[in-house]
């Protein structure tokens, strides 16, 4: 762990740390690589240590794809006082931990090796209660599965468009290539999918997700808002026009950093 994050730190070295915005990489002993990440810091002065969120990409995408697509939140970074965090999380990694590929391992990845490495570099606030995360789609799902299974490190999540059920979609986005086949493994595909860790687990976090009425991740994110309904889980389920685009996540992530923040404020 030592070791890890003095190589960060060196490599550091040959970024301006203090920049608006940093190319962070990260050595990753679980997947054996350096791993990318984009770090948005407000440009302004503090004296103190700030909050963290954690914002996280689609299929297909990479650690600058927000940045690209929604330049803007380097303006929200800077307006409400938060560092943005941009992982990478492979093409198709869906953030998790493949019990079938080792060189696929982003869920310890980003709890164990990313967090830490952000945390000591960074002038953050290193506790839950100040980090929070969200994502689009695969990082939709990937956020609230990180942050159900880690309650200790996340107090707010949020989730946009979300894949938040695998389960139905068994030959899409590189999924069965994480969990092999579902017909062979479906407990497996089932203890990967946020909607069943939502129906088991405990948690005192708070939850924030959206989805288009035209996206076909609609109906599995009305099952998560029954799910979390039925077993007390405090969360905001938002429905609205839109479908699976960046029109549409331009507009959701203001309402998710701006919900973050809020409870960062304790206003909510």
């Amino acid at each position: 762990m030592l070791y890890r994050i003095l190589f960060v730190y060196f490599l550091c070295l040959n970024f301006q740390v203090h920049a608006k915005v940093d190319t962070l990489k990260v050595k990753s002993d679980a997947m054996n690589r350096l791993v990318p990440n984009l770090i948005i810091l407000p440009n302004s002065p503090h004296d103190e240590p700030i909050p963290v969120i954690y914002l996280l990409h689609g299929a297909g995408g990479d650690f600058s794809n927000w940045m690209r697509r929604a330049p803007f939140i380097e303006d929200l970074a800077e307006e409400l006082g938060v560092i943005i965090v941009c992982p990478d999380g492979g093409k198709q990694g869906w953030y998790l931990d493949s019990p079938v590929l080792p060189e696929s391992q982003y869920e310890t990845f980003i709890v164990s090796e990313l967090i830490p490495s952000v945390d000591s570099l960074y002038q953050t606030i290193a506790t839950s209660d100040f980090r929070a995360i969200t994502g689009l789609s695969m990082g939709g799902h990937g956020a609230l599965y990180l942050a159900l299974r880690h309650p200790k490190l996340f107090k707010s999540a949020g989730s946009m468009s979300g894949g938040v059920d695998l389960r139905p979609f068994p030959k899409n986005w590189g999924i069965p290539k994480l969990l092999g086949r579902i017909e062979d493994f479906p407990e497996r595909w089932a203890e990967h999918s946020v909607v069943e860790i939502a129906e088991i687990v405990s948690t005192r976090s708070s939850f924030i997700f959206d989805c288009g009425l035209s996206d076909f991740f609609l109906d599995v994110n009305r099952d998560l808002d029954r799910v979390m309904t039925e077993r007390g889980i405090s969360h905001s389920y938002i429905e609205r026009e839109g479908t699976h685009n960046w029109d549409y996540w331009r507009v959701s992530v203001v309402e998710h950093v701006r919900f973050f923040a809020a409870r960062f404020a304790g206003d909510i």
